[in-house]
């Protein structure tokens, strides 16, 4: 008895292909597309804290943070204690502080309590965590002359793949990690800012992440 079996004809292996062409090409642009709403998530909420800055600035007269007369909120049923050094002018810490107390986590407690930012209020700890971005990294503040951008308040964000932070430095600012009011380091060199202005701009072809920081 012969066998009633036979292969694929050309025209039917073409349909196959293209199919799975298709289905692979629609998994890339719906990756891509992925990627470039964290990139404006990003973008978006270096703008949204730049303008809660302002906002608390213009209703309590004080830099959240820095602002002396914090124990208006109460957190766990006791005030917020402001750091001796509230009011003077400048947020002290390291943008990426661990310790609750310093005015670089304050600020963002601050910002929670007078709900201008989302965020926990509960515990200070929770209140004063550092917001966590799209791309897993954090956002914190440091008012220290790092990067070349002089001592005013900047914001930062890090592990930013290198992809991600140059498009984020196009969409804010000129695409150059070395100038502009938008500037970038490897994560490497991080762990506190250095003073002077980045002198590499940013390698697509390495998987380093980046620290980028804008002033505000």
């Amino acid at each position: 008895m012969k066998s009633g079996q036979r292969g694929f004809t050309l025209a039917e292996i073409a349909i196959v292909l293209i199919i799975v062409g298709l289905l692979l090409g629609g998994i890339f642009k719906g990756q891509e597309l992925i990627t470039q709403a964290k990139i404006r998530n990003i973008g978006n909420e270096f703008n949204n804290i730049s303008a809660a800055i302002a906002l608390y600035q213009d209703r309590y007269k004080a830099l959240p943070g820095d602002d002396a007369r914090a124990g208006r909120w109460k957190i766990g049923g006791a005030s917020l204690t402001p750091p001796a050094e509230a009011g003077n002018g400048r947020i002290e810490g390291a943008w990426n502080s661990s310790r609750n107390t310093d005015e670089t986590r304050l600020f963002w407690a601050e910002l929670r309590l007078s709900g201008f930012i989302m965020g926990e209020t509960e515990t200070l700890e929770g209140a004063s965590a550092l917001p966590v971005h799209p791309m897993g990294g954090v956002f914190g503040v440091e008012q220290n002359n790092a990067l070349g951008l002089g001592g005013g308040l900047m914001l930062c964000a890090n592990r930013l793949p290198a992809k991600i932070a140059q498009a984020l430095d196009t969409q804010l600012d000129n695409g150059d990690a070395r100038t502009g009011a938008l500037r970038a380091i490897p994560e490497t060199e991080a762990a506190t800012l250095p003073v002077s202005a980045p002198t590499t701009d940013y390698d697509e072809s390495s998987d380093a992440l980046y620290t980028v920081c804008r002033r505000i």
